[in-house]
Formats: structure tokens, C-alpha cells, sequence
């Protein structure tokens, strides 16, 4: 596997709440020259990566980030604004505390609001599986499907563990033709990036690929 074949399905990532304009940018330089799939930044930083890069990079951001229990309709907004600032990528984090509840119906009718208000726009489904069971893991891939999302994805990078492969086994076997997989949080080695996209995952997290194939120091995830 070609380093350009990796960086292809790379999102190129820096979420550190201390993460500084000099560092964004950097990453967004990398995300540049190495053809990353997108940059994924902080919704603050949207609008002045947007602008500084003259609209040319694929700008993913976060939403309800990273511990997902914000109100549905906060979500939404955040989605819309992050979008009017210049996001093409929404990846939004599911309420965990409504699948320790049972309640997922209610996750549900919160995944097809993010899917209206992004429209168009790439939507990934964070459903940070170090918290769940497989069975809760099973039910969010069929909720994620009915709610016509693109992406289910595995991990913030915050949590208590990050993408472990046989989530990415559990994924393939219960999500619907058109949910594609996304793998973050952990990953730190060439054989990780290389063995996740063998396995299915059509993007991987990280703030590493660069700094594993090129040789650069990591910005941090």
C-alpha cells in the first residue's frame, strides 16, 4: 500500500482544546501537500482555514463534541453554522447517555435532524464505542443506517480507548450497503493505518499519517 493510497483516506486531525492558529495551519499545510481526504478541525477554526486557504481544502469539524449530550436542537445549530463558515464533513457525536437509557429512538430522530441540516454535506456518526456494548454497538448501526448518514465512525480520540478491529468486523456485518467506516483514536503506526483500511474503513482519524509517512512531527489528536 502506496503512502498516496493512505492519505486518501486520511482525515488529517488536531481536536486539542489548546490547539493554537500556528498549529491549525500547519495541519492544514500538510492536509495540502499530502492530499489528505480532509482537514478536521475545531468549529471555531472553519471559517479562518475556509478564508486563509481560499476555499480549497475538504474542512471537516465536530459536532456536540466530544461528549455528545448537548441538546439536538444545539446541535443543529452548530451543524449550520459550521457549514456556513465553509465545512464539507460533519461528524457529530451521539448522545451516549440516551443508549445507556434505552432510549434510541430519541438518537435516531437526533441523527435525521444533522442529516436535514447537513443536507449534501458528508455526515459521520461518532458513537464512541468504548462505552457501549456490542449489542447497543449493533442497534446504532442500524440507527445510523435508517438515518441515512454516510459514515458510522468509531471514536472521538477522548474516550476511555479509541478504534479496536473488531469493532470495524461488528460494523461490517450490520450496516446497510451505503454506511461506509471510519476508524479513530489510537491509531499511531503505519501497520494500524495500513491494517484498518484493509479491513474496510474507508477514512481513519489520526494526527499521525503525516508524521509516519513523511517523517513531520504529529500536530496531536
Amino acid at each position: 500500500m502506496t503512502n498516496e493510497d493512505i492519505f486518501r483516506r486520511i482525515d488529517h486531525t488536531l481536536l486539542k482544546a489548546v490547539s493554537s492558529w500556528t498549529e491549525i495551519k500547519t495541519l492544514c499545510e500538510e492536509g495540502l501537500a499530502f492530499k489528505t481526504a480532509s482537514v478536521c478541525i475545531p468549529p471555531s477554526y472553519v471559517k479562518p482555514v475556509n478564508e486563509t486557504f481560499s476555499h480549497i481544502l475538504n474542512i471537516c469539524t465536530v459536532i456536540g463534541f466530544p461528549l455528545g449530550y448537548n441538546d439536538s436542537a444545539a446541535k443543529a445549530l452548530e451543524t449550520e453554522l459550521a457549514i456556513r463558515d465553509g465545512a464539507s464533513e460533519i461528524d457529530m457525536v451521539i448522545n451516549i447517555g440516551d443508549v445507556k437509557n434505552g432510549n434510541f429512538p430519541r438518537i435516531l430522530d437526533e441523527i435525521r435532524i444533522i442529516r436535514e441540516t447537513s443536507e449534501n454535506k458528508i455526515l459521520k456518526v461518532i458513537i464512541e464505542t468504548c462505552y457501549l456494548t456490542d449489542d447497543d454497538k449493533i442497534r446504532l448501526c442500524e440507527i445510523v443506517t435508517e438515518a441515512g448518514a454516510d459514515f458510522i465512525k468509531t471514536s472521538t480520540g477522548f474516550g476511555t480507548a479509541g478504534a479496536v478491529m473488531a469493532d470495524i468486523e461488528l460494523f461490517k456485518k450490520h450496516i446497510g450497503p451505503n454506511i461506509k467506516i471510519k476508524a479513530a483514536g489510537g491509531i499511531k503506526t503505519r501497520e494500524d493505518l495500513e491494517a484498518f483500511i484493509l479491513a474496510g474503513c474507508d477514512r481513519i482519524g489520526t494526527s499521525s499519517a503525516v508524521a509516519l509517512l513523511a517523517g513531520k512531527s504529529a500536530s496531536g489528536y
